[in-house]
């Protein structure tokens, strides 16, 4: 078993998490109550990882955090190492690569929060921020957890984005999807066995525990 791949995974999926968790509130409740022109672009933007091959993706990627690139060579020159074949651009891909799990079930969520209720509240006195905290987050909930699950468990099992904008850096970007593909390689089934297992332990207990939440929530709510 590689615990530092291991490790390095809950560590990269965790901070995914972490950094979607505020963009996911933000565009979900904006697409949810806003109403713009191009919407559909701006949904069929946040819905192009989940078509788009990781392969094809992890390439462009690739070349937006080379060190010819206007950000790779920012970076750079600010942090002293490159970008692509680091931890660090890991972390950015697996944001953007993760931004429809994190949208589209918190958008979902804030559309089952009624207007009769939001306008309820601001007759009520509340501002636009106590609404917020008070109305909508609560009865959104479901939806927030449903997306902070499904980041974490999705980034547990990349592999074509890791493979491609991380490489395979011993601790630093080797996660445990790319350990168990280098155990298939050398031809290690007993260990890729493992890994595998404890992958897919892991995987359907986050799940079970966000439905068994999410059903928590709904008596709470009903």
């Amino acid at each position: 078993m590689d615990w530092t791949a291991l490790w390095l995974s809950f560590r990269l999926a965790g901070l995914t998490v972490l950094a979607l968790l505020p963009i996911g509130l933000l565009l979900g409740r904006w697409l949810a109550f806003g109403e713009m022109r191009g919407r559909s672009v701006i949904e069929a933007l946040i819905l192009l990882p989940l078509v788009l091959p990781p392969t094809v993706l992890g390439y462009y990627l690739l070349v937006a955090f080379g060190a010819a690139s206007p950000l790779g060579q920012a970076w750079q020159s600010v942090a002293g190492q490159p970008l692509a074949f680091s931890f660090e651009g890991l972390l950015l891909a697996s944001i953007l690569f993760n931004l429809p799990f994190a949208v589209q079930p918190t958008q979902r969520g804030f559309e089952t929060v009624g207007a009769d209720l939001r306008d309820a509240a601001a007759c009520s006195g509340l501002s636009a921020w106590q609404s917020f905290l008070r109305v909508e987050l609560p009865l959104a909930w479901p939806g927030v957890l449903t997306a902070s699950v499904l980041c974490f468990a999705h980034t547990l099992g990349e592999f074509g984005i890791v493979l491609m904008v991380g490489g395979a850096i011993p601790g630093e970007t080797k996660t445990i999807a790319i350990a168990i593909y280098d155990r298939v390689q050398a031809f290690d089934d007993a260990a890729a066995g493992r890994m595998a297992a404890v992958l897919l332990v892991l995987s359907l207990a986050t799940i079970a525990l966000t439905l068994a939440l999410s059903r928590h929530l709904g008596r709470r709510r009903a």
